[in-house]
């Protein structure tokens, strides 16, 4: 019993240090900080972990940092160089530079100017969906929303594979019948954009938004609250690997040439149906990316 409270409570850390980063990853993070926060050394914090996440956390907040600013770079036509290097944490546009070159092997302007395509050519192969296929999908215009802030439970998943998302997906339906919750929402945000992202270091969230006041303190499913804002919703039906095509052109046509930007944030779905326990195979969802007016 103490061994699985233990990695429990390691997954635990893991998973809210996860949500840290990516959260604040605008700002320098303070490891020393984060490791007061659950009272334990700061040794003993960077090897929970490494053993969690697989990689030491310098690394991992390295590679969030520099895929999201891959992701800007291609989306936010009108912020300079500069500025999503400071909107992924960097306070020196030459250290972003450097570290840049090392990861692509492109400076972020020749990234910028179309040196992305062979890179993402080279990921596309690695993926088992078909992102030719982009031209069926039905890319009507969405909605600009506003959205409240949410207190979501979760899960973590490392790439797309429709197995693997799968079985994180029956764990979570096990944990809704556990717990007796009727009124509730399924998410599904993705922090990675799997045209430039390798396929293994993409991460999916499944998670679920539950509208009902229901003690759920004893539970060990971690949590984290979704910041509310500004949204473009799109309303999408299909199979897997369908949000992701629909991702690919949102960030690649549609953003572009929108007037908008987007944020650091994840977009994310609402599944009204889920293709993952739907016996049909088939989802029906809206999918929300987070927009800024520039």
């Amino acid at each position: 019993m103490q061994k699985k409270t233990t990695q429990e409570k390691h997954t635990q850390i893991a998973n809210y240090t996860m949500n840290y980063i990516y959260n604040y990853i605008d700002t320098d993070i303070n490891i020393d900080k984060l490791a007061n926060k659950f009272e334990i050394s700061r040794v003993y914090f960077q090897n929970i972990f490494k053993n969690q996440i697989g990689k030491n956390i310098y690394e991992a907040i390295k590679d969030i940092r520099l895929y999201k600013a891959s992701n800007l770079l291609l989306t936010n036509k009108s912020s300079t160089i500069k500025q999503i290097a400071n909107m992924c944490g960097y306070s020196s546009q030459t250290s972003f530079i450097r570290a840049f070159r090392l990861r692509f092997n492109q400076t972020p302007k020749e990234w910028r100017n179309g040196g992305h395509k062979n890179y993402s050519n080279n990921i596309l192969k690695d993926i088992d969906i078909n992102f030719d296929e982009i031209k069926n999908l039905d890319k009507s215009e969405p909605k600009i929303v506003k959205l409240n802030p949410m207190k979501i439970y979760y899960l973590r998943n490392k790439g797309y594979s429709k197995e693997s998302l799968k079985k994180t997906w029956q764990k979570i339906q096990a944990w809704i019948y556990t717990n007796n919750i009727t009124n509730y929402k399924e998410l599904a945000f993705y922090h990675d954009n799997p045209v430039i992202t390798p396929a293994n270091d993409c991460v999916y969230v499944a998670a679920v938004f539950v509208e009902d006041k229901i003690d759920l303190s004893n539970t060990n499913l971690p949590h984290f609250k979704i910041s509310g804002g500004l949204y473009a919703s799109f309303e999408i039906s299909g199979v897997h690997g369908d949000i992701l095509r629909l991702l690919q052109w949102v960030y690649q046509d549609w953003l572009p040439k929108s007037g908008f930007e987007t944020t650091t944030n994840p977009a994310h779905t609402v599944l009204r149906q889920n293709h993952y326990t739907h016996s049909s195979g088939r989802f029906e969802a809206t999918l929300y990316l987070p927009i800024q007016y520039v």
